[in-house]
């Protein structure tokens, strides 16, 4: 392919959008490594189970938050267990069925002569065939979206295959890979966890949707969590040197933690190791806070860990000022800056 064409093809394509399904750059997908997967069904279909329990319930207890499989959710989970039959080279270490998305934890334990993508691949057409024997109904349905789409597409792209939407689950996979200690046990307590966080979102789903351009002292943002914190009358701005001393960081948060007694909601970026500190501490005691971000937020993000209970519970509130970006980038001094100046205009 020559410059010419190149440049044409980049054109026809138009600009890079946001994804979470891209591979990572310069990966070998092949060596021994572990992965988590995730895959959602095309349109968000709710095709495999039903949630079921009460999320206030502990872990393990029979009324704790569980997935009971449809028959085709059974299929998706044999299919996935069934991976080392065909490759002895990878282990199936967890995996966590959800009403229309799937997560499962591999090991390739050695090299394996296949791309990883094209194992996965193989997974969903297992899957696929289990979708037209179990539901021919949803199936044929399916056909026919995918075929009304590629034709619209097609005349878009001048004849070009479009594999934009698939049958049963959407085109692609979304990997983490394991990069770092105690990364693993956090996989596995998020994947047994996914059934309460769905009942949590269904109980409060106005504190888990991303809200878009909402407008506030003249600035704009995207948004998670609780709008109404910005109409308190008490916000106080966190803004921490970092050149502070551990004594001087242990003043500030002693203040802070005075004013929010008092009725005052935290505003920061929470960058600097002083802003952190007091951010977390009052976090720790259960007062409100709105936190900066310098990334927007992706059409499915959600808060995890603590945050995803505060959030629950109307303590939190996430602004982005940009928007989503997937490339991981080092936060500049000037965006700091400019994160603080927005967290005073908040406070004024």
């Amino acid at each position: 392919m020559n410059e010419e064409q190149l440049r044409r093809k980049i054109e026809l394509a138009g600009p890079k959008k946001p994804s979470m399904k891209r591979r990572k750059q310069d990966h070998d997908y092949q060596s021994r490594r572990m992965y988590m997967i995730t895959m959602a069904t095309e349109g968000r279909q709710p095709l495999f189970g039903t949630i079921v329990g009460d999320p206030r319930k502990p872990f393990g207890s029979e009324e704790a938050p569980r997935i009971v499989p449809s028959p085709l959710g059974e299929a998706i989970i044999e299919q996935w267990r069934g991976i080392p039959s065909y490759y002895p080279e990878i282990t199936i270490v967890a995996f966590q069925l959800m009403p229309d998305h799937f997560h499962g934890i591999l090991f390739v334990r050695e090299h394996i002569e296949k791309h990883l993508g094209r194992i996965l691949n193989g997974f969903k057409t297992g899957c696929r065939k289990a979708f037209r024997t179990l539901c021919p109904v949803e199936y044929a349905a399916a056909q026919q979206r995918q075929a009304q789409r590629q034709t619209q597409r097609q005349a878009q792209l001048r004849g070009q295959h479009d594999d934009s939407h698939g049958i049963l689950f959407s085109p692609g996979y979304n990997d983490k890979i394991l990069l770092r200690a105690g990364q693993l046990d956090n996989w596995k307590r998020y994947l047994a966890d996914n059934p309460r966080r769905l009942l949590v979102k269904r109980q409060h789903p106005e504190f888990f949707r991303v809200q878009r351009a909402i407008t506030w002292k003249g600035m704009t943002f995207s948004a998670i969590g609780n709008l109404f914190l910005l109409r308190k009358p008490f916000l106080v701005q966190v803004q921490c040197s970092r050149r502070l001393t551990e004594e001087q960081i242990t003043v500030r948060t002693e203040d802070a933690l005075r004013q929010c007694q008092q009725g005052a909601v935290l505003v920061s970026p929470a960058i600097s190791p002083g802003e952190k500190a007091v951010m977390r501490a009052a976090f720790e005691k259960g007062f409100p806070e709105i936190i900066l971000k310098e990334n927007g937020f992706a059409p499915l993000t959600k808060p995890s860990g603590k945050s995803f209970d505060a959030c629950a519970s109307g303590q939190l509130l996430f602004l982005g000022p940009t928007s989503h970006s997937n490339e991981r980038k080092t936060i500049t001094r000037s965006q700091c800056l400019g994160l603080n100046d927005i967290a005073r205009l908040l406070c004024e």
